[in-house]
C-alpha cells in the first residue's frame, strides 16, 4: 500500500485498483466503492449486505474484487446499497439491493449479481440516489426508476417504477446528477432542471414545494 499526498489531505492509492492500471471511473454509495478500469472491467468494494459489491455473495470486501462478467464498462454510479454500470454497447447493467425496484429488471428482488435494466438502449450516462437511478440516453431524453415517494423520478407521480420511466418535458439534456431523493439535468442551453425533494430547498426553484 503506498501514500500520496493530494490537496494537503492525504491519500491513499487502493491496492488492485490502481496496481497494473489506472481507474477510468469511480462512484461511492453509502459505505461502498465502485471503479472502473480502461480495460472496462468493474470492480467494488465495501460492505455487501444486500449485494452491491456484485461478486455473487454478500461479503464485505475491504480490497478490490472484480464484478461478475462485466468486461466492457464505460461508467458506473452508486446509490445508497445498489450499482450501475454503462456498457460500450450502451446498455445499463445493476446491481444491489431493489427494494424499490431501483435495479430496474422489473423486479424488487435483490441481486448479488449484475442484471440489465430493461429497455434501455443508447445510454451515455448514469447517476443514483438513495434508491432510485437515472439514465442519459444518447438523443437527450433522461430515464428514470426506483423509489419515487418524493417525486425524484419526475414523472410527474410518486409512484414507485421498477423499470424506466421517461422524464417528460426534457430533451436536449447533457449532463445527469442525483441527490439523496432529487435530481437534475442541463440542457445543451446551458439550463438547469431540477425534481423531487426540496425541504431544503435543493430544486433551486424559490420554494421547499417538492417537484414530481
Amino acid at each position: 500500500m503506498r501514500k500520496t499526498a493530494v490537496a494537503g489531505a492525504l491519500a491513499l492509492i487502493v491496492f488492485g485498483v490502481s496496481d497494473g492500471a489506472r481507474a477510468q471511473s469511480a462512484a461511492g454509495g453509502a459505505y461502498h466503492t465502485t471503479v472502473v478500469k480502461p480495460d472496462g472491467s468493474v470492480w467494488n468494494w465495501g460492505t455487501n449486505g444486500n449485494g452491491q459489491l456484485g461478486d455473487g455473495t454478500t461479503v464485505q470486501r475491504v480490497l478490490p474484487v472484480p464484478v461478475s462478467a462485466l468486461s466492457t464498462a464505460v461508467g458506473a454510479a452508486d446509490g445508497d446499497n445498489h450499482s450501475l454500470a454503462v456498457l460500450g454497447n450502451g446498455t445499463l447493467k445493476a446491481w444491489g439491493s431493489n427494494g424499490n425496484g431501483q435495479l430496474g429488471d422489473g423486479t424488487t428482488t435483490q441481486r448479488t449479481t449484475p442484471v440489465t435494466v430493461t429497455g434501455l438502449q443508447g445510454v451515455i450516462a448514469v447517476a443514483a440516489g438513495s434508491a432510485f437511478s437515472i439514465a442519459l440516453k444518447g438523443d437527450g431524453t433522461v430515464w428514470t426508476w426506483g423509489a419515487n415517494g418524493s417525486g425524484q423520478l419526475g414523472d410527474g407521480t410518486t409512484t414507485q417504477r421498477t423499470s424506466p420511466v421517461q422524464v417528460p418535458g426534457l430533451s436536449g439534456i447533457v449532463v445527469i446528477a442525483a441527490g439523496s431523493v432529487h435530481a437534475l439535468a442541463v440542457r445543451n442551453d446551458g439550463t438547469v432542471w431540477a425534481w423531487g425533494s426540496n425541504g431544503n430547498g435543493q430544486i433551486g426553484d424559490g420554494t421547499t414545494t417538492r417537484r414530481t
